[in-house]
C-alpha cells in the first residue's frame, strides 16, 4: 500500500510559499495525496524544537522559508540531529539572486505579502467567494467579477475558489427546478457576468452516485437518479438560454482546465467592454 507522506510546512511567515511548493510537487506523483500540518509564525527556537520532535515521530519531511537566519539554522541543526528529512524552499533561490544582484538580502520575514498588493485582493476575493457560494447573499450579485451558475456537482464551488485565488470574486447560484432563482440574475449589469456550467448526463450521474457513497447514503436516492438529472439539466439549459450567457462543458476537465476557459471569458469580455 502506497505511504502518504507526512509534510510539515514550517515558516516565519504564513507558510503559503511553502505549501504551495509541496503541493505542486506532490501532484506528480500518483493521486497526489500528502498529509500537510502547517506551523506558521515561527518566532521562537523552542517551537522549532517541538515541531522537529513531531516530525521525527511521525518520520515526516520538513519543507520550511523561514528567512531569519539564527531560527533557520537552528531548525537545520535540530533536523540533522533529529535524521528529520528537510527542505528549505527559499534558500537556494536567495542564494542565487544575492551573488546575481550583488547585494544580501533584507531577511525579513513576510515582505512578499507586504509588498504585493495582489495578496490582499486575493484573500478578499477568497473571503468574496466563501460568503457567496451556493446562491448566499445575493446581494453580492452587483459586486461580484464573475457569477457561475448550474446545477448540483458541476464544481461550481472549487471553480469559485480556484479563480478567486486568481483575485476575482466569484459567486455561484445553483440551479434546481423547484427554486426560482434570484431576479437579480437577469438585471442588464448583472447578466453579462454570468458563466453557465453543463456537463454530460451520464458523467453526472457517476458524480452523484460517488457523492452519495461518500455520504453513506444509498446510490438509487433520487438525487442520482437518471430522471432526476435529465429533468435538472433541461431545467437548467433553459435558464442559461433565458440569461443569454457562455456555458462552459465540464464533463471531461479539470477545474484548472474549466478555470482557464472561464479565465479567457473574462479577458474577451474585457476587449469588448464599452
Amino acid at each position: 500500500m502506497r505511504q502518504i507522506p507526512v509534510i510539515y510546512v514550517v515558516s516565519d511567515s504564513l507558510g503559503e510559499t511553502a505549501e504551495s511548493v509541496v503541493r505542486a510537487a506532490a501532484s506528480q506523483f500518483d493521486g497526489g495525496h500528502v498529509i500537510l500540518r502547517r506551523v506558521s509564525h515561527i518566532n521562537d527556537m523552542a517551537t522549532i524544537d517541538q515541531t522537529v520532535k513531531a516530525a521525527a515521530q511521525e518520520c515526516a519531511v520538513i519543507a520550511f522559508t523561514i528567512i531569519i537566519p539564527k531560527l533557520k539554522d537552528h531548525l537545520v541543526k535540530r533536523a540533522r540531529v533529529a535524521g528529520v528529512r528537510y527542505v528549505d524552499i527559499m534558500g537556494p533561490m536567495m542564494d542565487v539572486l544575492e551573488e546575481t544582484v550583488g547585494e544580501p538580502p533584507r531577511l525579513k520575514a513576510g515582505l512578499v505579502h507586504q509588498l504585493d498588493e495582489d495578496y490582499f485582493r486575493r484573500v478578499e476575493a477568497i473571503e468574496f467567494a466563501v460568503k457567496h457560494d451556493d446562491g448566499k447573499d445575493v446581494r453580492g450579485l452587483m459586486e461580484a467579477d464573475v457569477i457561475l451558475v448550474g446545477v448540483s456537482r458541476t464544481s461550481k464551488t472549487p471553480l469559485s475558489m480556484y479563480l478567486a485565488h486568481k483575485a476575482l470574486k466569484i459567486a455561484n447560484v445553483p440551479l434546481v427546478p423547484e427554486s426560482i432563482p434570484p431576479k437579480e440574475l437577469f438585471t442588464k449589469e448583472v447578466q453579462r457576468k454570468v458563466v453557465g456550467l453543463s456537463i454530460r448526463p451520464e458523467k453526472l450521474n457517476v458524480i452523484r452516485q460517488e457523492r452519495l457513497r461518500a455520504l453513506g447514503l444509498k446510490e438509487e436516492a433520487n438525487y442520482a437518479s437518471s430522471t432526476r438529472i435529465q429533468e435538472e439539466l433541461l431545467y437548467a439549459k433553459g435558464v442559461m438560454h433565458d440569461l443569454a450567457c457562455p456555458i462552459v462543458d465540464v464533463s471531461d476537465k479539470a477545474v484548472e482546465e474549466t478555470a482557464g476557459m472561464i479565465l479567457e471569458i473574462v479577458r474577451t469580455r474585457a476587449r469588448f467592454a464599452p
